[in-house]
């Protein structure tokens, strides 16, 4: 491991956070090592990278962001961003989380590219936003417009090497087919926009306009968006889940998909697309959006190729009249200089939660709050993927997030809320709330998730971006 530890101790599968690992991912119980709280910040910052940016020239605000995968034998799939976009001279802030499966390609695609398209979206509309005379709808529209090109080029990229469609295909051989795709003996440019088709991600990114009166948060899959605000109580804060999980979990979405497809029974099986895939949002997964013909015919033939392509199977032959998922994504929007128009949101309504007191007498921190002060408590717009939810499902994600609210306004606060001085370039707000989600103050609780004998993954990945507002 990473560093020495003093003694261990032994874990059951119940005493891990989340719903990673379970009985059955046995022998149990499981050895770990008990860290004290140098070594345990130690190997906190080794293994989640914490990274902080500053958003403007005085240092007001700032994003601060990690991403976290304890297991030594498996490779995050999680990405995040955390940018700005030069637009006609003026700095529009992008931030965002991503969540792959099966593999990280298209995810790291994904992270890299967008905040790019983006961009681009913004420029050509170029009286608007070189004016600042947009409105809040007109950025959300281009903002879905941006997501929704951005994803159909993953899948056209690919059939413009054959005819620009699915059912030009029958003119090309498979032998063709592979000669055009497995092109790396001359750079591999379309093998690699190939394989951006076998793979998927989620995306939660959010925007944030150059005079920062205005936050747009789009979603695509099940990471969250939190706001989290200073309440009108002396020790409130008012806490609001901005985003929709777009899953299997959702009845909502399950529902939205069958009545796309109201002759197809097995569009939905088990609570998944065609018996296969959790999200019902998500960039890429293109055999969920094209016909069965693509996968088949582009994909198989794709270098190295399917020892078996039974899995494969089981979904494809559900596939009747794609897409079955959707890359139109989730808008929400809010006024964030206090002015009017604070609390609209396309596509439903916000989950909200005001979050209760800790009582005095568990809550150690001296606050800001308890004194009188010129200086306003900060707001923050937590983005996580959904390992970050994961973990908090014991204790439930209101109190975390509380407690971690609570802890950022602390004059002097205990060690194991941070290891180092509030306030400075060192302290990283995304990992102070990681720190908390893992168990906080409890030294035994975090050494577990750190440090937990055993050969896969025992948490899912965490990404997680906090920024001031």
């Amino acid at each position: 491991m990473i560093v020495e530890r003093a003694s261990h101790n032994w874990a059951y599968s119940e005493d891990i956070p989340g719903s990673r690992c379970g009985p059955e991912d046995g022998p149990w119980p499981r050895s770990y090592q008990v860290l004290d709280e140098q070594n345990l910040w130690r190997e906190l910052r080794i293994l989640a990278k914490p990274q902080s940016s500053k958003l403007d020239p005085q240092g007001r605000y700032k994003a601060d962001s990690i991403n976290f995968q304890p297991s030594p034998t498996t490779k995050t799939q999680d990405r995040y961003v955390v940018t700005q976009l030069d637009v006609h001279g003026r700095l529009w802030t992008f931030t965002g989380v991503f969540d792959g499966h099966l593999g990280d390609v298209t995810v790291e695609h994904v992270a890299h590219h967008l905040p790019i398209i983006v961009r681009d979206f913004l420029r050509e509309a170029n009286e608007a936003t070189h004016a600042g005379k947009y409105t809040a709808e007109s950025i959300s529209d281009l903002f879905t417009k941006a997501i929704i090109a951005f994803d159909d080029a993953i899948a056209h990229d690919v059939l413009d090497l054959f005819g620009g469609s699915v059912d030009k295909l029958d003119n090309y051989t498979d032998a063709e087919i592979r000669q055009t795709i497995n092109d790396q003996h001359e750079g591999g440019k379309n093998w690699r926009k190939a394989r951006l088709c076998m793979y998927g991600t989620t995306a939660l990114v959010a925007l944030v306009d150059p005079d920062r009166k205005d936050l747009w948060v789009a979603n695509l899959g099940d990471c969250q968006a939190i706001l989290v605000s200073p309440g009108s109580g002396v020790k409130d804060w008012n806490i609001e889940v901005l985003t929709t999980t777009h899953n299997g979990d959702n009845d909502a979405e399950l529902e939205r998909v069958r009545k796309s497809h109201p002759d197809e029974p097995e569009c939905i099986v088990d609570r998944r697309v065609l018996g296969a895939l959790a999200p019902t949002r998500c960039f890429g997964d293109i055999p969920f959006k094209q016909s069965p013909a693509f996968t088949r015919r582009i994909l198989y033939n794709l270098f190295p190729g399917f020892h078996n392509t039974s899995p494969w199977e089981e979904f494809l032959v559900r596939n009747i009249s794609p897409p079955y998922i959707t890359a139109e994504p989730e808008i929400t929007h809010r006024r964030i200089d206090g002015g009017v128009g604070g609390a609209d949101k396309e596509n439903g309504s916000p989950l909200t939660a005001t979050a209760h007191n800790i009582p005095t007498s568990r809550n150690p921190f001296k606050s800001l709050r308890s004194s009188p002060s010129t200086t306003p408590l900060p707001r923050f717009l937590i983005l996580a993927s959904d390992g970050f939810a994961d973990l908090c499902e014991g204790e439930g994600q209101t109190r975390i997030v509380e407690s971690w609210a609570n802890g950022m306004v602390a004059r002097n606060p205990p060690e194991s809320v941070t290891d180092s001085k509030p306030g400075s370039q060192r302290d990283n707000m995304a990992l102070r709330l990681l720190r908390r989600a893992v168990g906080g103050d409890d030294r035994l609780g975090v050494s577990r998730v750190l440090t937990l004998e055993m050969d896969g993954a025992w948490i899912d990945d965490t990404s997680i971006v906090v920024q001031t507002l």
